[in-house]
């Protein structure tokens, strides 16, 4: 199974939001969180990590687009899609300048929808914004690190190491064996052995894991390697 992504629903119309939990939760790589107002939608994008979230524009209790401003400046970087029953371009330029990162209007296709959010996932993985949460730590790719923040501690990777830990993220809960994490970081490079991976596995273990003689991010099974999220 692949790595669930969490989606934040911010919009007061029931049907609308029961329909759309019920599309992403068809997905396995989705996991769903609702809010039907700006207070408990501000609330929910704080308190755990979001991946994306698909914010109404017309809310009983204010704009949605005063409340993207708001996520962004309290520091909510995941991107954000703009659900609206205005199509024209004013509107559209009013939503992406509150720090939209894309503006659909309703009535919308749902399989539309859904291409939309897994661009905008795919796109906000490579920028420099990107985190992912893996254990005490917050997972930024494009910086090359691991960021302990209770500890206040940074780690920082090779690149090699960098893509061993993203490829292992992205898979998810299942063992990757080691000859397909070979072709993944090293592609098809005849000179490289397995001897090398596990040399790279050592070395990221020292820098990552509590107790590395004992790992429990970073751990061995019998189908190959699996990280502890």
């Amino acid at each position: 199974m692949s790595t669930a992504k969490s989606v934040l629903i911010i919009d007061d119309d029931d049907a609308l939001r029961g329909e759309l939990c019920e599309l992403l939760h068809l997905h396995e790589q989705f996991d769903v969180r609702e809010a039907a107002n700006t207070r408990s939608g501000l609330e929910k994008a704080q308190e755990g990590h979001v991946d994306l979230i698909l914010l109404d524009v017309g809310l009983p209790d204010g704009d949605g687009r005063d409340l993207c401003r708001l996520m962004r400046k309290k520091g909510v970087k995941a991107p954000i899609i703009m659900l609206t029953a205005h199509d024209s371009d004013a509107d559209a330029v009013l939503g992406l300048d509150s720090g939209a990162n894309d503006y659909v209007a309703k009535p919308f296709r749902l399989p539309v929808l859904l291409a939309r959010i897994r661009a905008q996932l795919r796109q906000f993985e490579l920028s420099d914004d990107a985190s992912f949460p893996i254990g005490p730590y917050s997972f930024r790719p494009a910086a090359k690190m691991l960021v302990d923040e209770a500890k206040n501690r940074k780690v920082h990777l090779t690149e090699k190491e960098t893509a061993i830990v993203k490829f292992l993220y992205r898979v998810g809960d299942r063992p990757v064996p080691r000859e397909t994490l070979l072709d993944e970081v090293w592609g098809y490079n005849a000179g490289v052995t397995t001897h090398t991976l596990e040399t790279h596995i050592y070395r990221l273990r020292q820098k990552i894991e509590p107790s590395p003689q004992t790992p429990s991010l970073l751990v061995t099974e019998p189908g190959g390697y699996r990280l502890i999220r």
